[in-house]
């Protein structure tokens, strides 16, 4: 390597974590919401904990596969961006408005047609009363969730990032003071119980939408385009763009969300304690995985304006040292889980039935660590070059052919309880993890060799 190229990889990995650092600590902040309602419910018990596990497990299926439509802004914008063609962008963030405005209502007649089945499903009556009244409430969240989502994405899409993680500092520090309020009954108010921390949750994503949406109209006033003075009204052809990019990357994370929901939903046939012991352990993967997620955002924008911009060197650098980020961290994260779980559980719960189980769940986590890092940061590098469909596949095979079954199998037949059931997903995850890595492999092979006949 030359003393200029290695000034360029330097200069274009500084580039990257400016833009992955503040994508991260939003991620992290969108895993907090969950992390600080199960952490306020705590002292009511396990069966509250479970609770809100259940409610947020039925919630973030549809919820998430609405945000999934919306992932085709990030190519989009990020392409258009790298152009330099600013007012393309402002138009596709006003289709992303309107289509999160479109399939909320569908989305939330669903959560709520699901949420009078817990009984159906076999999850024990102090948990399914509780669960319910949570996700009910929870169901409200969604079109600011879906409004914040689409604001997001064109904020990223234009480098505007560190807005984004000013916007989760104050949804987390309002729904950590609403949940002290109206789970409890301070400052005058009723207590709620777990109801309260819904509600709390619903209030903190009303501010994340307007707060994004003001901060894409700052953006734009700046630049001497007025948001709302020149908004594009509906165009239809743009619509289905979204929609051709967005569906098999909302197929991909419905795929995956669901079958971790369906471990959620498998953990509450067990019994409270296992179902409690599983939240905690899946909020510290979950936690991990936020950081490649975010790194995985970050690549997908970067991948996506050297697309855009015609450098396709450029987008193959910018995904390989995503990767190598997303890796590095992933495998720090796995020694922690191995060296002190038991310290990790106790900040959830005292509970010596949970603290019992609970550190084997984080020795699973792990292990899958490196493999649940790689197939995130190749999903976002692979839709930066606009490939979308890949992973919906990988995650089709790897957990609904591979990983769930094999999970329920170790988990009711064989006995081994929530332990087969993780082992099954840690399967998953390493088949899912190779498909992608040698897919962003052949991809970016190709644009080597596009960039050879040139």
């Amino acid at each position: 390597m030359t003393k200029a190229s290695g000034d360029r990889l330097r200069r274009e990995l500084a580039d990257l974590m400016r833009l992955a650092i503040p994508v991260v600590l939003s991620e992290l902040g969108w895993m907090a919401q969950s992390v600080v309602d199960t952490i306020m419910v705590g002292r009511l018990g396990p069966a509250a904990i479970g609770a809100v596990a259940i409610g947020n497990a039925l919630f973030y299926t549809p919820s998430i596969f609405g945000i999934g439509l919306l992932l085709g802004l990030d190519t989009v914008v990020a392409q258009a961006y790298g152009r330099k063609d600013y007012d393309d962008c402002h138009r596709w963030l006003a289709q992303g408005v309107y289509l999160a405005t479109a399939i909320a209502p569908l989305l939330m007649i669903l959560i709520a047609v699901a949420s009078f089945g817990f009984a159906r499903f076999g999850i024990t009556p102090e948990v399914a009363g509780p669960g319910a009244s949570y996700l009910r409430m929870l169901n409200w969240s969604l079109l600011p969730l879906l409004l914040y989502g689409a604001s997001r994405r064109y904020l990223q899409g234009v480098g505007q990032v560190c807005v984004i993680t000013l916007t989760y500092v104050g949804a987390n520090l309002l729904n950590w003071g609403g949940n002290w309020v109206l789970i409890y009954g301070h400052l005058g108010f009723p207590a709620m119980g777990v109801r309260g921390s819904a509600l709390s949750t619903v209030v903190a994503r009303i501010l994340m939408a307007v707060s994004l949406l003001g901060f894409a109209w700052r953006y734009e006033r700046k630049r001497g385009h007025p948001l709302f003075r020149h908004w594009a009204g509906p165009q239809f052809d743009r619509i289905a763009r979204l929609l051709i990019l967005g569906f098999p990357a909302a197929i991909q994370i419905a795929l995956e969300v669901g079958a971790w929901n369906t471990a959620t939903l498998s953990a509450g046939w067990l019994t409270p304690i296992a179902l409690a012991t599983h939240q905690i352990a899946i909020n510290y993967a979950s936690i991990t995985y936020m950081v490649p997620l975010g790194i995985s955002a970050a690549a997908a924008v970067s991948v996506g304006h050297a697309v855009g911009a015609g450098d396709k060197a450029k987008a193959r650098r910018a995904g390989w040292l995503a990767l190598g980020l997303g890796t590095a961290f992933m495998v720090l994260a796995g020694l922690v889980f191995l060296v002190a779980p038991r310290p990790l559980i106790e900040l959830f719960t005292a509970d010596p039935r949970v603290l019992a189980v609970g550190p084997s769940l984080l020795w699973i986590a792990a292990a899958f660590q490196i493999f649940d890092g790689v197939q995130t940061v190749c999903t976002g590098a692979l839709r930066g070059l606009g490939e979308t469909r890949a992973p919906m596949i990988a995650n089709f095979i790897g957990y609904w052919i591979l990983g769930l079954p094999l999970g329920m199998i170790l988990c009711f037949v064989l006995k081994w309880g929530i332990y087969g059931m993780w082992i099954g997903l840690t399967l998953a995850l390493i088949v899912i993890s190779a498909i992608l890595l040698r897919g962003w492999y052949k991809d970016s092979e190709a644009l080597n060799a596009e960039l050879a006949e040139l």
